[in-house]
This record gives structure tokens, sequence and C-alpha cells, in this order.
């Protein structure tokens, strides 16, 4: 009989360590690639407590456990955990090894998976077990995969070949590229195991992870441009083997860790965010020297040559259509009160599937209305699913996978009443066109070579800085090619708190998102309301005569019309206007071909002129 509740899984649990002579286990959200979205077999977390968030960890003890949530989960955890079973904990403020330095003894055994953490993590966590006595103890098997009787398995999807003129470079010149940078830094070898940098270097996608096109592998990448793929019999096909070529060695994905006692003697650089425990036992066992260094494909997959960024450019024309058809709908239909979130979402990916070319959304859509519009990374379910209230503010963030591109974009908009008569109120206004004036001034900044994203960030803040409001959030993400919707490395965020990503230098060719918001926080019924417009921008050259050095600038690579009714013109300078009269022509010019009857009027209103 399958255990049903959480009380019969954590109890089950438990018996297993106690099996084990462990004290307790540390389960995160992660697979063995420390993806950022995980498939079904490696949501071990949802499986033990219920939580349905993207990030978060829990530490099991025989006598206590914890959950560990950012703020984006505050409210989800405590609707979805039981406080009787988990203690609920607030990371940063609170810790993993932070909680076991308070509740572990001396002596104690706690097990953790070494697929599934990162070497610096499991130094961290093992330090604090240290200070107490206790010892972490890396466990053969997931403990969570003997108790988890309808555990899914790996998906077995085939791989595909992405084919080289979308790719813009064969995988036979990228992986030269990264020979000569493993021979200039003198290494044989490089793990590469993050999912979407296998991808991208093989040219190849797949179907085994929800919103990102990867297929469950990992590459030896070695000096000499030949490289080894470690992936499931099943996913291969004569395509993908002819694709891959000769240079190109297949090999079960089980074969993995044996693989890398070959290495011995030899320097092999993996790294230190993607790269799990597991992979630096197993080199260092086999006596390899291992180089803790940033994946070499991270860097040049962000950098989008001429063919991805042309692709991006059709991907987000075809995608801009179709949010422009589920806009006009919504401002038809809504006002009903008949619409609620899961609705919405459900119809504007619809609108996305009548593209032959969608392949998946590229995230699960955010689709708030009211007070849930006030939380960024609200995440609508059954339980959670409200109608969208006419006079009220209405928030989607969403995207799709196309084989040309990834598009992500947000629109807030004002949902009216049948009669037209509800207007919003001033200070939605206010917040709307200083969040307006934030992505402006972003859209619009010119900046040196060697500039960082946290070096731009005040751009899209100054503005609501000066209401003496804020967002708790970055501001803009990198944005992958058919790939992962959050790309590193580069990143547009205060710097605060060393986040990853703040410290790159802006290149050319890298896409990101500009993404300012707002968000007043209320009970339910009282009043909240959340605010953000997002488009994609592609960091471009700029010529500028007299220029003392090399410049660069956004291209704007999204065009869906952003709300007119929540602007207040009287906020916004002659140059702002200028922008928004000059960024809906073009959206104009670019959308209007694809649609027709009621959407296409409603397209030409919307593009007026200021």
């Amino acid at each position: 009989m399958l255990m049903q509740t959480h009380e019969a899984r954590l109890t089950a649990l438990r018996q297993e360590l106690k099996r084990r002579n462990l004290d307790g286990f540390l389960i995160p959200i992660a697979d063995e690639h420390m993806s950022e979205y995980v498939g079904a077999y490696a949501q071990r977390l949802a499986w033990l407590t219920g939580f349905g968030g993207s990030a978060g960890s829990a530490a099991v003890l025989s006598d206590k456990a914890a959950i560990f949530v950012d703020g984006r989960y505050t409210v989800q955890v405590r609707e979805q955990v039981k406080e009787s079973l988990f203690e609920y904990r607030s990371i940063p403020a609170d810790t993993v090894g932070g909680w076991l330095g308070e509740n572990v003894t001396a002596g104690a055994r706690i097990g953790y998976d070494p697929w599934l953490h990162s070497r610096s993590w499991v130094e961290g966590v093992q330090s604090a077990c240290a200070k107490m006595g206790a010892e972490l103890v890396p466990t053969q098997g997931n403990p969570i995969d003997a108790v988890w009787q309808d555990q899914p398995e790996p998906s077995a999807a085939h791989a595909l070949p992405h084919i080289d003129t979308l790719a813009g470079k064969s995988s036979a010149e990228k992986r030269a590229e990264i020979a000569d940078g493993l021979k200039a830094s003198g290494h044989d070898a490089a793990v590469i195991s993050a999912l979407d940098s296998v991808a991208w270097l093989l040219n190849i996608r797949g179907s085994d992870v929800d919103n990102t096109p990867v297929a469950l592998s990992y590459v030896i990448a070695h000096a000499d441009g030949t490289a080894q793929l470690f992936i499931a019999p099943e996913k291969v096909t004569p395509e993908l083997t002819q694709h891959l070529g000769n240079a190109v060695t297949i090999r079960d994905r089980n074969d993995f860790e044996n693989a890398l006692s070959e290495y011995s003697g030899k320097n092999v650089s993996m790294d230190p965010g993607f790269g799990v425990d597991a992979i630096a036992k197993a080199l260092e066992g086999a006596g390899a020297t291992v180089s803790f260094e940033r994946d070499p494909c991270i860097l040049p997959k962000a950098v989008k040559n001429a063919s991805e960024q042309q692709g991006h450019r059709d991907a987000q024309a075809r995608d801009g259509a179709s949010v422009a058809r589920f806009l006009h709908w919504l401002e038809e239909t809504a006002p009903s009160g008949e619409v609620d979130e899961l609705s919405a979402a459900a119809k504007l990916r619809s609108f996305r599937e009548a593209s032959s070319d969608l392949r998946d959304l590229s995230f699960r859509t955010i689709s708030g209305a009211a007070h849930h519009a006030a939380l960024p990374h609200y995440s609508v379910d059954e339980e959670s699913n409200i109608p969208i209230p006419p006079a009220s503010i209405y928030l989607v963030d969403s995207g799709g996978q196309y084989p040309a591109g990834t598009t992500d974009i947000t629109r807030t908009v004002w949902i009216g009443t049948p009669d037209g008569a509800a207007k919003p109120t001033e200070e939605m206004r206010d917040r709307y066109t200083r969040v307006l004036k934030g992505h402006i001034a972003l859209a619009l900044a010119v900046f040196p070579s060697g500039t960082a994203g946290c070096q731009l960030d005040t751009f899209a803040r100054q503005h609501l800085w000066n209401a003496g409001v804020d967002y708790a959030h970055g501001t803009g993400h990198g944005v992958g090619s058919f790939l992962s919707v959050h790309e590193g490395p580069q990143r547009i965020a205060k710097s605060a708190g060393g986040q990853a990503g703040t410290d790159q230098e802006l290149m050319a060719g890298m896409i990101l998102s500009n993404e300012p918001g707002y968000y007043k926080t209320s009970e339910p019924g009282g009043g909240g309301f959340g605010i953000r417009i997002e488009n994609l921008v592609l960091v471009e050259q700029r010529d500028i005569a007299g220029a003392e050095g090399q410049y660069f600038g956004f291209e704007t690579l999204t065009f869906v019309p952003i709300d007119r009714k929540l602007v207040d013109k009287a906020l916004l300078s002659p140059q702002e206007i200028a922008w928004w009269d000059d960024y809906h022509a073009k959206v104009d010019t670019l959308l209007a071909p694809q649609l027709d009857g009621g959407a296409l009027e409603w397209l030409k209103r919307e593009c007026k002129p200021l």
C-alpha cells in the first residue's frame, strides 16, 4: 500500500535512516546536475513535505525536522507543509548548517546525497556539524528513493539534434573553442554537468525537464576537441549518433561515475556550482587533480552569435502575437468576473500553442490577480486560484520555448468593469508609471565596456526610490537560446549579498530581462496589488561620435503593447513619451501583419501615440 500522508512518509524515512545508522538526512530540491527545474523523479522534497515551490530544502532528524525557503515562499510553505511535522525556517537568515548546529548532538551521523549537493555546500555544512562533534556522511543511494514506492523513472525521451543553422555554430566548432581554452589553462579535460551546457556544446535538445529543453546527460570535454557523452541508451537515436559524429563517444549514463576513474594523473576542471560533490570525490579518489573553475561553456553560451540573435527576434515576434491575442481576449472577457487565474493562464497557453513552433512554456506562468499580483513568484494552483476581480490589477509573467529562441514577458493590466466606468486609483497609476520610467531608463542606458549588471540596477529603481519605495527582486536575468529562461552568468541586480552574476561584465550578444516592479502586499481583499513590466533586451555595441573607448546599449527584443490605462502621462518626460511612441510604433509594425479582426483593432488602438 502506498504511503499517502506526509506523516507516513516522514516516518518511513526515519525508519530507513535508522536502518542505515544515520541520525538525520538533508533533502534539497535538486538533481544530479544542480538544475533550476528538475524532473519528477527528483522532486524528493515535494514528495516528503508537500511543498511545491521551486527552491528550498529540508533537514530531518530522528525527533524533529525543518524546511528552509526564501521570502518568495513564506505564504506557500505554510499552506502546503504541516508545521507539526516541519519547522518553518526562512533563508538567508536561517541556514541548514546553522539549524544543525543548534539541534545535533555529539556523535550524530547526518546523511546527505553527494549527487545533489555542491562541494562548497558540503564543506560549509560539514564545518557546522564538526563544531558540535557530529559527522556529515555521504550516502550510497538516496534514502528517500528507498521508501518512495511510486517514484517516477527519469524521462526516457529521445535526445534530439538542434540544427546548426539555429545554433549558429556546429558542435565541432564549439568543442574546438573549448579545447583551446582547456589547453591554455593546462587542463586535460572538463566535466560538463549542467544540462544546458551539455545541450549547447553538442547542439542537442530534449524534453526531460519541464520548461527547459534538455536531455539528462553528462559530457567530458577533452583538450583535443573530442568528447564523451554519457546518456541512457534508450535516449539515443541513429539521427543523434550521426549528428554527433565520430569525435563524440556515446556511453551509458550509468558508466559516468566509473569513467571518472580513467582520469588518474590528469588535470580536470569542474564547475563548483554545477559539479556535485560526488563528481569531485570520484575524480580525487582516482588520483586526478581537480580544478574548481567556471564551466567553460557558460560565457560563450551567454554571448549569442548572429544566428541566435536573429532566432530570438523571430521567436519574439511569433510569441508577441500570441500574447497580444491573449491581452485582447482578456480585455473583452475578464470584466465579467468569470475568468480566474488558472483559466487565464490556460488561455494564454492555448494562444501560444496555436503556433506550431511552440515546444513548451519556458516556466510556469505567473498569473496573479489582485493581491496575488503582489507576490513576485506566485504560482497558482487549484487551492490558491481566485477569479480575476473587475476593477483590479492583473499581472501575468510568462514565456515560451521555441526552436529559434526562449521568451519571457510580463504585462500588468487594468481589468475594468462591464460598463467601463472603473478606473485605477491614483496610487496604482503613480506606482505603475514609476515602474515604467525605470524600465525606459534601463532600455535607454548607454554604458562603457567593462560595466557589470549591478552598476545598471539603479537605472530601473531611481524613480521608485524618489517615492520611498522599492522592489525586492533583481532587475534582470540572462536568457538562453532555446535553453534555460534563467541563464547566467550575467544579471542586473543589487550587488549586496554577493548575488551571483551581478559583477559579470555585460558583453555584446548577451540577452537579459528588463523587469522592474512594485508590490503592495495586504491581506486578501485589502487592496494589495503588484506591478511588473518585462521585456527582453540584447546587449549591442553603440557607435558614439568622439567616444573614448567601446560603449554598449540595449536592443529591445520583446514587442507587445504596454497597458496605457495605468499610465500617468504627466509623470513622463518628453524623452520617455518619445520612447513609448517609438516602441509602440514598432509593436504595430511587427504584430499587425500577424493579427486580424478584433485583435488587430485592439492592437491599433493600443499602439496609438501616447
